[in-house]
């Protein structure tokens, strides 16, 4: 039986036409962000393709284990691109990115929980799954659960998430950045430590940085550029700021030693 289709309602893209403000270098191997779901991908996304020409951004879709086949091109090591998705640890995601630089990106697995509990209950998801959760159907604290247990044949729990998205695939070549990090050096890039981290972040995807990578990172990570940034999302109900104590026992229950092993300990 098919599964339901999710259908992400978002705004045209905008970046296009400030990527081809800057001089820019092709790329000259296979470039992949694969990331959890809800762990900030459009924020990497944007910065990454401000020193990308745009014939080699391949933005048809996020590639998954469900469409790999018909975006198999975008993984060509003889046509190298930058593409973004949120491929599961499977032999034939390993075989397709053989010869790309891959990058993992997560995100604190407590935030990632209201994260992707906003984003479930917003109008820009259209999931025939999930839209009867919307509007009061349960409560704010019952939806965290959900984010974190799963719900059974229709949403997966956090552990199966951060388990087949990311953790499996450490120690296979594949580099690991978490948002925090990002976002940390975003707030002031004047400094020597944002100039390193921004240089072997990038260097992560094969790509050289450049004399004015700071007005490029600017304009990638503007919020205006991102389709899905927390101010867009038209969500009916108030989510919390920090995740509750009782939904911090839950992951760590449900996922014990995750947040160690990202980091975040």
């Amino acid at each position: 039986m098919a599964q339901p289709v999710a259908i992400i309602r978002t705004k045209p893209d905008t970046l296009g036409p400030e990527v081809r403000k800057f001089a820019q270098a092709p790329l000259r191997q296979t470039a992949f962000l694969n990331s959890v779901p809800k762990c900030g991908t459009h924020l990497l996304r944007n910065i990454v393709r401000m020193f990308v020409p745009t014939e080699q951004h391949y933005d048809r879709e996020f590639i998954q284990v469900q469409n790999l086949q018909q975006h198999i091109g975008a993984l060509n090591p003889g046509r190298p691109s930058f593409s973004v998705g949120h491929l599961l640890f499977a032999d034939i995601s390993l075989m397709a990115l053989k010869h790309a630089n891959q990058v993992i990106l997560v995100r604190d697995p407590y935030d990632y929980v209201l994260a992707r509990a906003r984003f479930s209950l917003s109008d820009q998801l259209d999931h025939p799954e999930l839209n009867p959760l919307k509007n009061g159907a349960v409560s704010v604290e019952q939806m965290m659960n959900m984010m974190i247990f799963g719900i059974p044949g229709k949403a997966p729990a956090l552990r199966e998430a951060f388990t087949f998205h990311a953790v499996a695939w450490l120690g296979t070549g594949a580099h690991l950045v978490r948002y925090e990090d990002i976002v940390d050096h975003l707030k002031d890039l004047e400094t020597p430590a944002a100039a390193t981290y921004f240089r072997e972040l990038l260097a992560m995807f094969g790509i050289a940085i450049t004399d004015d990578w700071r007005n490029r990172v600017r304009v990638g990570s503007s919020r205006q550029h991102s389709a899905t940034s927390r101010e867009k999302l038209s969500v009916g109900m108030t989510l919390p700021e920090v995740l509750p104590e009782a939904q911090k026992q839950a992951v760590d229950f449900m996922a014990p030693g995750l947040r160690a092993l990202l980091g975040y300990a």
